[in-house]
């Protein structure tokens, strides 16, 4: 350990993320398909401690039994043994007629009731023991709520109720976006076997229609105030008829995704109190966005920040064909199309109750450059403010959310997919804060505020960090939030992997 820990930081950095590519001869083609290792920081007493485990997911379980990949996943697509008999492989084809997802829960920790799991985007999910890292009992959303999908990035209200999204492909033919609740528990599940979970209570808050029945939109976060849940239903697509012939074909379920440029990007508002979206129609201009910051009111307005691209580019790029290849033709090669960009959407509430000229911008904010007009047909087409550009994996201050901010942390990914740098952005002045250091690679950074803190950037950023020298040991970093200074940093002996998201418990 380098430098000097605060006092008051106690407790431990869940993370999670792919960490295997290959099993016995068989290799994954995507990086997202990386079987789930999950890792931890736990920092006690001015010390800090490191293990690692992988998911004992069935996936896992399987592979390594088979010694071979067996089970499919997005970007990877497993076929039967070619000593299996004819019956068997005949089995194998009609059972992915309706796919039964993998449940290599790769994305993120997150937490129902008192209980944490890790989590991916297909139905299933793993409850797990945030110390120990051991895998506890497999979930299924399905048992629960018809979905076959959802994220990994719910939102948490001030009452201990958990809100999800996900997506039902098949419910009486008709595919719809589904957003539920997962209420508190006052206590943690000691037994493994113990089904008295906070699950069970898991109710539907809405659902809404998608607009195309035959392809749902994909989304991988959303947003959430006090009154108001905001979806964007965009024009990055999963085509269900693709995907239910994919194995015949020998396709993978990526293949099943597409990016409909011309479309336009539909913006749902759900009224959290009557379950209901309002009558106001919001749309913009086609994009893909993964990963929502904050979405707050302010004057009788919504406003919230996305990472936005033009296209889907991003996923081509972590195939690991691409990954693999010498740095300098990576380089040349793989510069992202489209750069991520940080955009603020403000959206007008209640305009329906006054009347309002067609082309008025009906945003009243002076602090943005958002607009939202009306067109003739009464709908509101809204253009964004730029906050930046080059910045991913964002996080802010969660005491914050559905509340006006000003700061949130992000790596920085400018032009190529791996972050180089991680930094903080002030939506105000849209200055950045950077961190950066030769040959690393950092994870996104994690908020932990400080006890009794009087301003939202009172508090410290954690961070992964692996390096690409194989003489320089990976550590934890810890910044000071408000200067963005380092502090400390721990270094593992011990080879960590880049990963995607977690938590500080």
């Amino acid at each position: 350990l380098a430098g000097t820990l605060p006092d008051w930081l106690q407790g431990t950095l869940v993370r999670n993320g792919p960490g295997m590519f290959s099993v016995g001869e068989t290799s994954y083609n995507h990086w997202f398909d990386g079987m789930a290792l999950l890792h931890s920081f736990t920092i006690k007493d001015g010390e800090v401690y490191y293990r690692s485990k992988y998911l004992s997911s069935d996936t896992y379980k399987n592979n390594i039994k088979a010694n071979r990949i067996v089970v499919s996943e997005f970007g990877t697509m497993a076929y039967p043994d070619p000593c299996k008999s004819i019956f068997a492989k005949v089995f194998s084809y009609f059972s992915n007629i309706i796919p039964d997802f993998t449940d290599n829960c790769l994305i993120n920790i997150v937490k129902y009731g008192e209980d944490y799991y890790a989590t991916t985007e297909t139905n299933y999910f793993h409850r797990i023991d945030p110390y120990t890292l051991e895998t506890l009992q497999k979930a299924d959303y399905k048992e629960h709520i018809a979905v076959n999908l959802a994220t990994s990035h719910p939102h948490y209200d001030k009452d201990g109720n958990t809100y999800n999204m996900g997506t039902s492909i098949i419910e009486r033919g008709m595919p719809k976006y589904v957003v539920f609740k997962v209420p508190p528990k006052t206590t943690a599940i000691i037994s493994t076997d113990d089904a008295d979970t906070v699950l069970k209570n898991m109710e539907t808050v809405c659902s809404v229609p998608c607009r195309s029945v035959l392809s749902p939109s994909y989304f991988h976060s959303f947003g959430m105030t006090d009154n108001y849940i905001v979806f964007l239903e965009q024009p990055f697509k999963l085509d269900i008829p693709r995907l239910a012939t994919a194995f015949y074909r020998g396709v993978n379920w990526a293949s099943c995704l597409k990016f409909s440029a011309d479309e336009s990007t539909l913006i749902h508002v759900i009224d959290r109190k009557t379950g209901k979206t309002v009558s106001t129609k919001f749309y913009t201009d086609a994009l893909v966005v993964f990963h929502h910051i904050n979405t707050y009111e302010e004057a009788d307005h919504i406003v919230f920040d996305v990472i936005a691209y033009k296209d889907n580019s991003l996923y081509e790029m972590f195939y690991l064909e691409n990954l693999l290849q010498e740095s300098e033709n990576f380089a040349e090669k793989n510069q992202l199309k489209s750069p991520p960009i940080c955009q603020r959407f403000v959206l007008p509430l209640h305009t329906n109750e006054v009347q309002h000229l067609d082309c008025e911008n009906l945003v009243k904010l002076q602090t943005t450059t958002a607009t939202a007009v009306k067109e003739k047909e009464g709908s509101l087409y809204c253009k964004p403010e730029e906050i930046c550009q080059g910045v991913e994996l964002p996080r802010y201050n969660y005491e914050y959310n559905g509340k006006k901010y000003r700061y949130f942390y992000a790596a920085r990914v400018e032009w190529k997919p791996f972050p180089t740098k991680i930094g903080k952005v002030d939506t105000e002045t849209k200055q950045i804060l950077e961190w950066a250091e030769e040959n690393c690679w950092p994870a996104e950074p994690v908020f932990v505020p400080s006890p009794n803190a009087v301003e939202e950037d009172d508090g410290i950023i954690l961070s992964s960090i692996i390096s690409t020298d194989p003489q320089k040991q990976p550590f934890l970093l810890i910044l000071d939030a408000k200067t963005f200074k380092e502090i400390a940093r721990a270094s593992i002996n011990a080879s960590l992997h880049l990963d995607l998201h977690g938590l500080f418990i």
